[in-house]
């Protein structure tokens, strides 16, 4: 641990002109005498590290001296084209190899560019995850992503609905959509790829064997192509609404975008009143209750005749109470 420290410490220094010891403090997360001390261990080892005393001190590399401890380890090099998520290299368990191969990139570039990781930094940030949702990571994540990286077999147990299963398999990847962690992964054996919510898993166990990936499988594509099938399976139900303009412009916000989209695709021309009616797909007359009541009276259900029942007996009791 000691040793990663000080050869943290010098990477530091070569890429900036000094530091104070509060500011080697902070960015190493020790104590500014453990500061003093390695930077004497440093000295000692015949690196130059030079303290300058006074109130604007600090310490910095002299005779320019270069370090050729540069070279970036597997872990760091993957971790490196995950730096634009910090949030998910975090829950990862990749913060510190991303950390580590930022900091060798940068003692190995030119000092005029020396700023463009901070720069970066400043201009694009991503924060996946949806408004107003707590989304904790789940606690099984950083052994199935150890898992991903060194492609090796696990053998996961898995709730689904009432009853859990017991898998073996061959983790592919992972995917972080709307804050929630899902794994890609193909079932020992059968040959089948899945999709796992990783929050479901309630045991992984990760043991020495490692399979052999297929080099022809592609993450997006494989995702894209689920995520599609998922979302048509799941609307099964269909809802025939009127919508005034408002209404119309609103879908695409208290409904899925695709369901609006393929609404919109069944409207017929405006009525007397302006209003389109469209045919809306929906998971269930529940969730398309819910959805639609947030559109208010711009939104009148025609079919089925059930969840019209329904609206028409909210409407009447919040009449009821704004009266």
């Amino acid at each position: 641990m000691r040793a990663a420290r000080l050869i943290k410490m010098v990477l530091l220094l070569q890429a900036r002109p000094s530091m104070t010891a509060a500011e080697l403090a902070a960015e190493l997360e020790v104590s500014e005498r453990t500061i003093t001390r390695d930077a004497q261990a440093l000295s000692e080892a015949g690196v130059p590290v030079y303290a300058d005393r006074g109130r604007t001190g600090g310490y910095r590399l002299i005779g320019g001296y270069r370090t050729r401890l540069t070279g970036l380890g597997r872990s760091e090099a993957e971790a490196l084209f995950l730096s634009g998520v910090p949030g998910a290299l975090r829950e990862m368990g990749l913060d510190d190899a991303a950390s580590a191969a930022r900091l060798k990139v940068s003692a190995a570039l030119m000092p005029s560019l020396r700023d463009a990781s901070q720069n970066a930094a400043q201009r694009f940030h991503l924060d996946a995850p949806g408004w107003f949702k707590e989304t904790p990571a789940p606690e099984l994540l950083p052994a199935v992503a150890d898992a991903v990286w060194d492609d090796r077999l696990i053998e996961a147990r898995y709730r689904r609905q009432d009853s859990e299963v017991e898998r073996e398999l061959e983790p592919y990847g992972l995917v972080l959509k709307a804050g929630v962690w899902y794994l890609c992964a193909r079932v020992t054996g059968s040959g089948a790829y899945r999709v796992y919510r990783i929050d479901r898993f309630t045991a992984v166990a990760a043991g020495g064997q490692r399979f052999v990936r297929d080099e022809e499988f592609d993450l997006p594509g494989f995702w894209e192509e689920r995520a599609a099938q998922f979302a048509r399976a799941i609307l099964r139900s269909r809802v025939v609404v009127r919508l005034s303009d408002a209404g119309v412009r609103a879908l695409p916000y208290a409904t899925d975008a695709a369901s609006a989209r393929e609404a919109m695709e069944t409207a017929g021309e405006p009525d007397a009143t302006g209003r389109v009616t469209v045919t809306l797909p929906v998971e269930n007359e529940d969730v398309a209750y819910t959805q639609l009541m947030a559109l208010g009276p711009e939104a009148e259900v025609l079919e089925p005749a059930a969840l019209r029942e329904r609206f028409a007996d909210a409407a009447a009791r919040a009449a009821e109470l704004y009266r």
